[in-house]
């Protein structure tokens, strides 16, 4: 992932990711609310990004789909994996359509483990 709502102690929300071939790191989809548990478990893993060297600096993010609102996110060294649970709606550029459930945090994998990106045909 490479961002949160709420806080970085207290996270909302989380926003997902994955590695391009080229190693961008590209916006994929936002979470559901985190429950408690996974909450805790994601707040114990995550580290603030530095803005300057973070992939998306400079990127804003709607509040929903098709908003012109910006939500508010704390970017994060993208260095958590989390195991989701999606529908197969994605949009043209490959990002799910829908909310995804956050289902737990994978301490045993890492980024470089993860598939890489590909965009929607």
């Amino acid at each position: 992932m490479g961002a949160v709502t709420g806080s970085l102690r207290a996270p909302t929300t989380a926003l997902l990711s994955r590695y391009e071939e080229s190693g961008r790191l590209r916006y994929t989809g936002r979470t559901t609310t985190l429950n408690t548990a996974v909450r805790h478990n994601l707040a114990d893993q995550l580290h603030a990004g530095d803005d300057a060297d973070h992939p998306w600096t400079g990127r804003t993010f709607s509040v929903e789909w098709g908003s012109r609102e910006q939500l508010s996110v704390h970017r994060v060294v993208p260095e958590v994996v989390a195991e989701v649970a999606v529908d197969i709606a994605r949009d043209s550029a490959g990002r799910w359509r829908h909310p995804v459930r956050l289902t737990r945090i994978r301490t045993d994998m890492g980024p470089g483990e993860v598939p890489l990106f590909r965009a929607a045909l």
